[in-house]
């Protein structure tokens, strides 16, 4: 079975903001006639800005577990929680729910984007032609999953709300929060770095 043609044989090229397919120029300024974009064939220094973005999520990553990241007061105790004792702490107050969502959103979530980022940055640079279908679909799930990244952000603003309902007396968020931020931020630009045009053609440099 011979193989698909490729864009590039076709005389076409991706949008990488809105994903329009266009006719492939040889301008150095060509833009997206829909949203105006610049229109590049491959993204630029993908594997390099990848793995650097990606480090620096997992650095901060480090502080954002070991910092406690709110403040919790009920009945006369006050704790400061890191992200697992936050977990402990709303699922002990009876709000089983709340700490599914942190513990998703602040520990499987995260972890699954730097497995998934690592295990694509390192079979592209490979060249690896293991697997291609599967590292596409879950470079897909990395980019799905990277909308829910700041839900555990939210859920520190929304415990105010309990409050109201006398399950806390005071909730309060702590520096733990910010590095959280910043790592789902990088994790999220890691991931937008990354090309995933690397998966299906075994190239390891970014032109």
């Amino acid at each position: 079975m011979s193989a698909l043609p490729r864009a590039h044989e076709l005389g076409l090229i991706g949008c990488h903001v809105c994903g329009l397919v266009c006719r492939d120029t040889p301008m150095d300024d060509a833009a997206c006639p829909r949203c105006g974009s610049a229109l590049h064939r491959r993204k630029t220094a993908s594997y390099a800005r990848t793995w650097a973005l990606l480090i620096a999520g997992f650095l901060l990553y480090i502080p954002a577990n070991v910092l406690p990241i709110m403040r919790t007061a009920s009945l006369g105790d006050v704790d400061d929680n890191t992200i697992i004792s936050g977990v402990m702490e709303l699922w002990n107050k009876g709000s089983p729910d709340l700490a599914v969502i942190v513990f998703t959103a602040s520990i499987l979530v995260p972890m699954t984007k730097f497995f998934v980022l690592t295990t694509l940055l390192v079979s592209a640079r490979r060249g690896s032609n293991w697997a291609r279908p599967q590292r596409a679909k879950l470079y897909r799930l990395v980019e799905f999953i990277g909308y829910w990244s700041m839900l555990d952000v939210f859920v520190v603003a929304l415990l105010t709300a309990l409050v109201q309902f006398g399950i806390f007396s005071l909730v309060a968020p702590l520096p733990g929060v910010i590095f959280f931020g910043l790592t789902v931020v990088l994790t999220m630009l890691a991931s937008m770095s990354f090309d995933p045009r690397l998966i299906w053609d075994g190239r390891t440099d970014d032109d």
